[in-house]
């Protein structure tokens, strides 16, 4: 059969944005509207005639609005096949009305266990039960019925209904069914993960689903061959972070613009000072940290030139003018920056000064005080894995020296710059730094003596006087000795090795002052 004309539309929702533009719209099509409570007396102080649905099924709203529109009369309009004469026989022996388009939206149960204090019955008065059946039931039978669950989507039901006249097309319906089963599994996803949470189950309850929805599709992968798209999380926006961030210049991102500015921003959230980190193929390159931004954007993009050139920057404050400059100067190329934000004068010199301007991506963040994101997970061959963020901050009162020779201040400064790098860095890490600056790092090597000498060689005639750190234990002393003839003189790292005696016997022997902190950092 053709798509059917609307002559009825069920209105049920909690977020009214945009609601007095549809409800308008379609009693202008000559729709008529039922609607239950809240929803009914917001549309007539738009000035809307509306049935009450209560009036219709004969049986008042109860149970505080637990008990609206469960009611055949409503559930028959919406679940009866009008291709069928049974269906259409059972409609008119009991005098029940169709409802061809069903416009509803949930209960705020995210937004209302997000609140500070929120108790668990207010939670539980948040879980909504006609809604999501009303849903199920009218994306099930999208055949005749247009279900409607996102302001976003209103525009375009009008649309629909002026170009079909009254009607819908079946491909417009079943997007719209599509939208509306996601809409009450990503719902359903988090009253689960809530109620995991209250039962002891913790972070990692015995399913684990994901719902995020798709921001966008990616111009390809990492590598041209391999389609991609960027998702974001349901709850994104409580979290710095580069999927919610607003563009403000430059190409549109891909997909391993995307990785980098991530582990760009990982690094310098975690820094308490002004501070940049240059990011090449998801490593750090250079990393400063100043008493000014400009400052620690200089020697950021001194610790490694020649690696910088079309990197990825993190900025942990607002871009300044100043630290604009200092990226316009001739010979540097960068290829995105993600910032908490970008002053309007800054705003100016990227976008008119250097030769890349048109082509930056220029990534504003937003407030970098939220808590980091709290969990991780990678795909593997047939699974996935789920961890806890490595975010915490390690306890000071847990590291100890080990060695005769301890650190001055100086040193145990540079150190702690080092150990937050460290932990950005790729497994085996060492990473090299002085005045909280990275001078160089070895990452992603099969053996930790491997990427000091690579770390020592990127730091150069530079390193005398600087602190190593390992973002695990030295399985043998031979690390040290390519140390201490580089000219280092203090290094931070877990300990834990069953070799630690005689890493410990190499440092005292070179007068090398080691720290060990007791917890690793690895970073696959």
């Amino acid at each position: 059969m053709e798509s059917p004309k609307i002559q009825r539309a069920l209105i049920s929702v909690s977020d009214k944005t945009g609601l007095d533009t549809l409800a308008r719209g379609l009693a202008e099509a000559g729709i008529e509207i039922y609607s239950t409570g809240g929803t009914r007396t917001y549309l007539e102080s738009q000035g809307l005639q509306v049935h009450d649905i209560s009036e219709y099924t004969g049986f008042p709203e109860m149970m505080d609005g637990r008990l609206k529109t469960l009611h055949p009369n409503v559930f028959g309009g919406i679940l009866a096949r009008l291709d069928r004469d049974d269906d259409c026989q059972g409609l008119a022996e009991h005098g029940i009305l169709t409802f061809e388009l069903v416009c509803v939206n949930l209960y705020p149960f995210a937004a209302t266990i997000a609140k500070e204090g929120v108790t668990p019955a207010e939670a539980i008065e948040k879980i909504d039960i006609g809604g999501p059946s009303l849903v199920r039931a009218a994306g099930k039978n999208h055949r005749f019925i247009t279900i409607v669950t996102n302001p976003s989507q209103y525009e375009a039901v009008l649309e629909e209904i002026r170009t079909h006249d009254g009607s819908t097309t079946l491909e417009f319906r079943q997007k719209l069914a599509a939208a509306a089963f996601e809409h009450t599994a990503q719902y359903d996803r988090t009253i689960a993960d809530w109620f995991a949470c209250q039962t002891g189950e913790g972070d990692f309850p015995q399913t684990f689903s994901l719902t995020f929805t798709r921001q966008e599709e990616l111009r390809y992968g990492e590598n041209p061959h391999q389609k991609a798209a960027v998702y974001k999380a349901p709850d994104a926006e409580k979290y710095p972070s580069i999927v919610t961030a607003r563009q403000l210049n430059g190409k549109e991102l891909s997909y391993n613009n995307l990785m980098d500015l991530d582990a760009a921003m990982s690094i310098v959230l975690r820094c308490k000072n002004p501070a940049v980190s240059v990011i090449k193929h998801n490593n750090p390159c250079g990393a400063a940290e100043a008493e000014s931004l400009a400052i620690a954007c200089e020697r950021a993009m001194a610790g490694d030139p020649l690696s910088a050139f079309g990197s990825i920057l993190g900025i942990n404050r607002v871009m300044d003018a100043e630290t604009a400059k200092v990226l316009c100067e001739p010979g540097l190329f960068v290829e995105a920056i993600a910032a908490e934000d970008f002053s309007p004068e800054a705003l100016e010199l990227l976008t008119t000064v250097p030769k890349w301007r048109k082509n930056v991506r220029l990534m504003a963040v937003g407030d970098l005080s939220r808590k980091p994101f709290p969990w991780t997970c990678r795909w593997i061959e047939g699974g996935i894995l789920v961890q806890n963020a490595d975010v915490l901050d390690d306890p000071e009162e847990d590291w100890h020296v080990v060695t005769k020779c301890v650190p001055t201040d100086k040193q145990m400064e540079d150190m702690r710059f080092a150990w937050e790098i460290c932990r950005f860095v790729k497994s085996n890490a060492i990473v090299l730094c002085k005045d909280r600056m990275l001078l160089g790092a070895g990452a992603g090597q099969m053996s930790r003596v491997d990427s000091v000498e690579i770390a020592i060689e990127k730091a150069g005639d530079r390193i005398a006087g600087a602190v190593l750190a390992s973002d695990a234990f030295f399985p043998f002393p031979d690390s040290i000795e390519h140390a201490q003839k580089a000219g280092i003189r203090a290094i931070i790292q877990p300990g834990g090795s069953k070799n630690d005696d005689a890493v410990i016997d190499a440092c005292d022997r070179f007068g090398i002052a080691m720290l060990f902190t007791g917890r690793r950092h690895f970073r696959h």
